[in-house]
């Protein structure tokens, strides 16, 4: 499938930037994106947020009056249900989730209790002071430790099988944090177009999935389709669209998964659902989408014209 055209464009307004810690990660994905959406034939105008106050945005997007805005942004404000409730109050059509479904994407906890809800798995979790995480083990080891509303592995810690000490967070974590029992396995994620399942990618590092992991080029290796018996992968397709509808969520999202062979089925598990995945050059959603014959500029006209529809 080819994105480009002739056609008479609509407006596009892509915002990208903005004040969370992944900043440069949206910047990336931003001019992307918004390269993509002009060889598919857009008007594109590139709205680039600093500390983004939510006058500022307004103002803005009511100078441009676009007639549809394409979400680039990450984290906080982005993708938490903020930037998402401003655009509905504006009535501009956008794309990705809405307010709820991005909400309770991004709030981990409150996405697990969706998962429960929906039969699917997830491992046991509590929310404790980091005060008090930092001074012992509130869970016994291993587990791992992250923000309850950050993305891009932003702040998370893994504590090891044996390990004496509690982790060492940093002064700028949250209060209060996210403690998880370690899954080990295979780091394997599934994309979902609309009501469609793309394909299963495994990912392979030398070490953890981190933030520099995902967004170096040679910091990861993906494997698609990976190498996982049919069970598995039938598996994966099918919990990332019952976790993207269980949501709620609209657009494109991107469903991460541990499986731990050893364990069959039974070692699957549902680690987030990502409602607005990094279209950066290393990101795996338009990975996937060229491999199910979908290029990029494809891939942002159809972003376009599902929000174009759902409005």
């Amino acid at each position: 499938m080819t994105g480009r055209s002739s056609r008479t464009a609509h407006s596009v307004a892509v915002l990208m930037g903005g004040p969370s810690a992944e900043r440069e990660v949206s910047m990336s994905s931003g001019r992307e994106c918004a390269d993509a959406l002009r060889v598919a034939g857009y008007q594109v105008t590139e709205v680039i947020l600093g500390a983004a106050r939510g006058d500022e945005i307004v103002r803005r997007l009511t100078e441009l009056s676009p007639d549809v805005v394409f979400n680039a942004l990450h984290g906080r404000l982005g993708e938490d249900g903020c930037v998402q409730g401003l655009l509905e109050w504006l009535d501009i059509p956008y794309t990705h989730s809405g307010v709820l479904a991005s909400a309770l994407a991004m709030d981990k906890t409150r996405a697990k209790e969706a998962f429960r809800a929906a039969g699917l798995p997830v491992v046991e979790s509590v929310i404790a002071e980091a005060a008090d995480v930092r001074r012992r083990h509130v869970i016994a080891p291993p587990y791992v430790v992250k923000p309850n509303d950050e993305g891009s592995s932003v702040g998370v810690y893994i504590v090891h099988d044996g390990a004496n000490a509690p982790p060492d967070l940093a002064a700028d974590m949250p209060a209060r944090v996210m403690v998880e029992t370690y899954a080990p396995g295979r780091e394997l994620t599934t994309t979902v177009m609309g009501d469609r399942a793309l394909d299963v990618t495994e990912i392979q590092t030398d070490g953890w999935y981190d933030y520099a992991a995902k967004y170096t080029v040679g910091g990861s290796r993906h494997v698609i389709p990976a190498d996982i018996p049919a069970e598995i992968r039938a598996a994966c397709l099918d919990m990332a669209l019952r976790a993207h509808r269980a949501l709620g969520c609209t657009g494109l999202t991107r469903t991460d998964f541990r499986w731990d062979e050893a364990r069959g089925l039974a070692g699957l598990i549902i680690l987030e659902v990502n409602t607005q995945p990094g279209m950066t050059p290393t990101s795996l959603a338009p990975e996937q989408a060229a491999h199910a014959g979908i290029d990029f500029p494809a891939l942002m006209a159809w972003m376009v014209k599902d929000a174009l529809c759902r409005s």
